[in-house]
């Protein structure tokens, strides 16, 4: 064991840099998404990503040598919990900026995750649920519920898109737990693989049904599919890796409540998003309820 200031070093660097980066990159996923989404249809542009990131994470687990599924039961559930993690959410979540939804306030709703988990999801799988978590789960969505009214009232973004992000909160709270439950050792390079490769196969059928397949090549979107491809896929699934092998995953979910702050603040310097003062009030009692939510159990070290 590596000892005296420069352990301490590595220390902090694994347990707080780390995980920082790794919710930084997630923030900006939305501001990526958002940028390409206005120059491409938005299952295309999705399964166009998803075929890119396929091809490049099999890359990287077959150089990294990372071990594959031995099973067919397996593979079946990853699977699954990748059409949750991958299909349902982000299609939920591109769908809803597709439809005019900003890329703060998609964040917020799908950030209620661990709100939904422990509050709704927890007592179904008999895990208690404690006052801090339930004062938690009535304020994050209390706080979500003005800013969705008064986005609304202004015309920012439209109830059907509100809709499409309340599906990708079903999908990441659902395949979370469905992943916890029945793979939670998954490698996560072989894994997302996996995950990655289905989500393609259940996206582009869609795309070719519901959508004309248009995308404008502009520098712009073959930016945001770059970054969207290696950054947010490939760079933040081996920060995981790391985190998995090194114990610092509790210390990303804890961290997990600044996602709608920061994609809300990237929103408005990139994209020129509106940030009106009852928004912030109602993103602040959502990250709030957030907050007591994922810290109840663990206190942040």
């Amino acid at each position: 064991m590596t000892g005296g200031p420069q352990g301490a070093a590595d220390q902090k660097f694994i347990y707080l840099v780390i995980p920082a980066t790794f919710v930084l990159l997630w923030s900006s996923g939305f501001i990526a998404a958002k940028i390409g989404l206005g120059h491409a249809d938005t299952l295309t542009f999705l399964g166009l990503r998803y075929g890119v990131v396929t091809l490049l994470m099999a890359g990287v687990a077959l150089a990294m040598r990372a071990p594959w599924p031995k099973s067919w039961r397996e593979v079946f559930h990853i699977a699954v919990a990748g059409a949750l993690l991958q299909a349902l959410y982000f299609g939920g979540v591109w769908l809803a900026m597709g439809k005019g939804v900003g890329a703060g306030v998609t964040a917020l709703i799908v950030c209620l995750q661990p709100v939904v988990t422990a509050a709704l999801v927890g007592p179904l799988l008999g895990e208690r649920v404690t006052g801090r978590q339930w004062f938690g789960f009535f304020l994050g969505f209390a706080g979500v519920a003005l800013v969705v009214a008064r986005k609304l009232a202004l015309g920012l973004g439209t109830v059907e898109g509100m809709v499409w992000a309340f599906v990708g909160l079903i999908g990441i709270t659902f395949g979370t737990i469905y992943q916890k439950k029945y793979r939670a050792e998954m490698d996560p390079r072989t894994g997302s693989t996996v995950q990655f490769f289905v989500a393609a196969l259940l996206v582009s059928p869609l795309a070719l049904i519901f959508e004309e397949g248009v995308i404008h090549w502009t520098p712009a979107f073959i930016a945001a599919l770059a970054y969207m491809a290696v950054f947010l896929s490939l760079v933040s699934m081996i920060l995981l890796t790391v985190m998995i092998r090194r114990g610092a995953v509790s210390r990303m979910t804890s961290m997990f409540f600044l996602v709608p702050p920061m994609a809300t603040v990237l929103g408005y310097l990139i994209l020129d998003e509106p940030v009106g003062p009852l928004a912030l009030i109602g993103m602040a009692v959502a990250v709030a309820g957030v907050l007591l939510v994922v810290t109840a159990e663990k206190p942040l070290s």
